[in-house]
């Protein structure tokens, strides 16, 4: 029996919404056959919404957000894991309809846990995270497609987010021309730093157009903005490119055509992290501990917090504030 433990959780009854600090036991933890001590969990959009009243993230009341969770086996019931063991664990339910990782203690089934890949600590497990692991699923998925470094450059939107810090660096990390995207002018020199050569204007890549296609610029892209900017990047993707759409935080609908599609064979990739089939998660999760892994990933990190400082955090994420990774330890 494990000790009483801190979580962050949240509820809603009807219009009244709370979220904070509370002190649990072992009982209030969901079904699952591995216990975790929770080292780290990362933060991400997804959890800020969580968090905070009106975020239609969470499916299941009262919930522990944060689909992040990285720590070591307290015990369990499936013979894959015995006590000791380093292990991560995020997206299927975790953070939504299951309590997940802003947390002392986790309770998760062993279908969502995967033992630490080499290469990584748990640190940097979740400086990767969600984010990481839906760039690293990206730039495989475009691969596929056809995407190659003598194709052109690829342009990375959203770039100060999670995701997109790390696409820019894996990207560089395997020979690609990244370019970047951002509305903020003072973070240039830290998108410079993760390996974009080429640096864009929010503005320019946002803008409304009249014309269904445009100059080809880009052989793929990395797309975590959507609204108006997943437009313009169908107008401007070369022959055979593809985009990757994997973010909404600029809108979830945007205005096209089919010109794009069927004159310049472009391929609109969505990217599910969530669904993300096991044996394809585990293997894209060891190249994130080896040709995957940036070079610079203590860069992504914006900071450490505490439990205690997530309400600050997720309004900071929320209002676009963010660069790189917010990290909790636990």
């Amino acid at each position: 029996m494990i000790p009483s433990f801190r979580a962050f959780l949240v509820n809603q009854a009807g219009s009244d919404f709370e979220a904070g600090l509370k002190e649990l036991t072992e009982q209030d933890l969901p079904p699952g056959e591995v216990l975790i001590k929770v080292a780290y969990s990362g933060i991400n959009y997804k959890d800020a919404m969580a968090c905070n009243p009106n975020g239609q993230i969470i499916r299941k009341f009262p919930c522990i957000p944060g689909v992040d969770l990285a720590g070591n086996v307290v015990e369990s019931s499936d013979s894959r894991f015995k006590a000791g063991d380093p292990v991560v664990a995020h997206s299927y339910n975790i953070g939504v309809s299951h309590h997940g990782g802003f947390s002392e203690y986790a309770r998760i089934p062993a279908a969502w846990v995967m033992p630490l890949p080499g290469g990584l600590t748990l640190l940097e497990s979740m400086v990767l995270g969600t984010a990481g692991f839906t760039a690293a699923l990206a730039l495989q998925r475009m691969e596929i497609n056809g995407l190659k470094p003598e194709n052109g450059p690829v342009l990375v939107t959203g770039a100060t987010g999670g995701v997109s810090s790390a696409a820019i660096s894996m990207l560089k990390n395997h020979g690609y021309t990244v370019a970047a995207s951002t509305g903020k002018e003072t973070e240039h020199e830290y998108l410079k730093e993760l390996g974009a050569t080429e640096i864009l204007s929010r503005a320019e890549v946002a803008a409304e157009s009249p014309k269904p296609l445009e100059r080809e610029r880009w052989a793929g892209s990395v797309d975590s903005v959507g609204g108006s900017t997943l437009a313009y990047l169908a107008r401007t993707t070369k022959i055979g490119g593809s985009i990757a759409a994997c973010g909404l935080t600029g809108g979830s609908t945007f205005q096209t055509t089919v010109y794009p599609y069927i004159l310049r064979g472009v391929s609109l990739l969505g990217i599910d992290s969530v669904n993300c089939p096991m044996p394809v998660r585990q293997q894209l999760w060891d190249r994130m501990g080896a040709d995957l892994k940036p070079q610079n990933l203590a860069g992504i990190i914006a900071r450490e917090v505490s439990l205690e400082e997530l309400p600050e955090v997720t309004k900071i994420i929320l209002n676009s504030g963010v660069r790189g990774r917010y990290i909790v330890k636990l």
